[in-house]
């Protein structure tokens, strides 16, 4: 069965995203310890980590692994080939019609507009109706383009499919003609050379309602490069992070996580900000911390991802 899930207000799913985990779709047994893993969500990859020859074999391995494996409670993805291949297409419909019960969302690549998203999302349209699916599957889009970066708000706002928006770092450094040696990091630059695109996609996933997920640190090895990308993302309100690697999964799941003191904290600001309220009164001071209507919003952000996170 599909993972569980909160609702969004607008009817969408809300679902953890702080560390998801890519995996070739090619590879078995890496498939199988990513279901045993313990990150938010596992996307099993038609695109890159696949060979041209080697597409076809994968989506059927993918199909057996959605159907066979424990995956738990988590988000269960697969990234197809995008609109602009001979693969996509294929991928989807196969992915779907084998598997469609056990899966949660598709990952769709390089849109450059929102005709692109609208592709997917009819064909997936089309599938569920034939099939007679009992969930609706979600669409996740990576922006990897400069092109697609311009058109980030029409692309954000293409489909009522649609659940998060991601930073394909890698191609996106390459389109723009980002001088870097790893994805996912940057030398010589005075700041975070990603901060601009993660701008971008932040505002305009939190104006459609939807998350908005950083990219991947190629290097797995340098841990400090991958922790302080989270970081920086959770600061902007990115709400998690590609994994490459096991060993990401844990400091993805920490950064993205509010602390208990935290949680403990922003519930009782807002239990102090709710009894002045009550008594006529439009701010107030808790522990050296006044609170008024802007500052509870911000506490508010808190409480909703603990709740979400069963905290």
């Amino acid at each position: 069965m599909p993972s569980s899930s909160l609702q969004r207000k607008n009817g969408q799913p809300a679902r953890l995203r702080r560390s998801q985990l890519a995996v070739p779709g090619s590879n078995d047994a890496m498939m199988a310890k990513a279901a045993a893993s313990n990150a938010d969500g596992v996307f099993c990859d038609l695109e890159d980590a696949v060979s041209p020859n080697e597409k076809a074999k994968a989506r059927l391995a993918v199909c057996e692994a959605l159907n066979g494996l424990d995956w738990g409670r988590k988000v269960k993805s697969v990234r197809v080939n995008d609109v602009g291949t001979q693969w996509c297409f294929d991928d989807i419909i196969t992915i779907v019609e084998k598997a469609g019960e056990n899966l949660d969302t598709i990952i769709l690549p390089k849109p450059i507009c929102a005709s692109d998203v609208q592709f997917a999302d009819t064909l997936l349209s089309q599938l569920e109706q034939k099939l007679g699916l009992k969930h609706k599957i979600g669409l996740e889009v990576i922006i990897e383009e400069v092109q697609a970066m311009q058109n980030i708000a029409e692309i954000a706002m293409s489909c009522d499919r649609l659940e998060a928006l991601i930073l394909g770092m890698g191609d996106y450094a390459a389109s723009q003609g980002m001088r870097i040696k790893n994805i996912g990091e940057a030398e010589g630059y005075p700041g975070d050379i990603f901060h601009y695109p993660r701008y971008q996609i932040i505002i305009a996933a939190r104006s459609a309602g939807l998350d908005a997920v950083d990219g991947p640190v190629a290097d797995f090895k340098n841990m400090a490069a991958f922790v302080n990308g989270c970081h920086e993302a959770s600061a902007l309100g990115m709400v998690g992070k590609w994994a490459i690697h096991p060993s990401q999964i844990q400091p993805a799941l920490d950064a993205f996580s509010p602390s208990a003191e935290d949680v403990e904290f922003a519930r009782a600001v807002i239990g102090a900000y709710q009894d002045a309220l009550n008594k006529g009164l439009g701010s107030v001071s808790h522990e050296g911390v006044m609170v008024d209507a802007a500052s509870v919003r911000l506490f508010q952000n808190t409480i909703d991802r603990a709740n979400q996170m069963g905290m």
